[in-house]
């Protein structure tokens, strides 16, 4: 692809905003379970709220979690795979597809409750962190993930596992609260970030650790 301010590559540069960002998704899950509990629904992202100008709700969403179970998954996950991929890729770009995946994926989600008629809370970073985990795959193809501390799987096929486990759980129904929907629209977005921003075939690269 042609190189365009699309694909304009930032100097390399490293300042752990993972870390930062963990930290505010900390803060955030304090202040909504204490001082504030009503910020859930002023952050989250809620179709009707959204319908009457809370538009920053695509970004807010991703800093607020519905439980300490929610919020220490998501984060872990964020820091173990988003950090290594910081560094690889350093924090400018990595701060940039965070955030666009993220705000994507919630944009996206706003579409798919709307149409359905549905007026859910969406809440989680879970959108930008499959999307984390997806290009943590393309960078690092060859890394494997222990799941359940124990199977050893190259981070690609967990990806397709992933992909695959939600697809089944959104067409079959059971969404048990989950934003399954929203987890493919951040791996749907991980790759069309590849393919645009990036100049990257990311299917191409795991063919080649085959």
């Amino acid at each position: 692809m042609k190189n365009t301010i699309i694909n304009k590559r930032f100097k390399y540069s490293y300042s752990n905003a993972t870390l930062y960002l963990v930290i505010v998704n900390a803060i955030v899950f304090m202040i909504t379970n204490t001082v504030w509990p009503n910020g859930v629904y002023y952050l989250s992202m809620i179709p009707s709220f959204v319908l009457h100008g809370y538009v920053y709700q695509f970004v807010t969403y991703m800093f607020v979690h519905g439980s300490f179970s929610h919020i220490l998954f998501n984060m872990l996950s964020l820091y173990i795979f988003g950090s290594a991929l910081e560094k690889r890729i350093g924090t400018k770009e990595f701060l940039l597809f965070y955030f666009v995946v993220g705000t994507l994926a919630g944009i996206a989600s706003f579409f798919f409750y709307y149409l359905a008629g549905e007026n859910a809370v969406l809440l989680g970073a879970s959108g930008a962190i499959y999307g984390v985990l997806f290009l943590f795959a393309v960078f690092f193809p060859f890394a494997k993930i222990y799941v359940f501390g124990l199977i050893p799987i190259k981070a690609p096929l967990l990806i397709v596992i992933y992909f695959f486990i939600e697809v089944f759980s959104q067409v079959s129904g059971g969404t048990g609260g989950v934003a399954h929907l929203t987890h493919l629209s951040g791996l749907l977005f991980g790759v069309l970030y590849c393919f645009f921003r990036m100049n990257l075939n990311p299917f191409e690269v795991w063919k080649r650790t085959l």
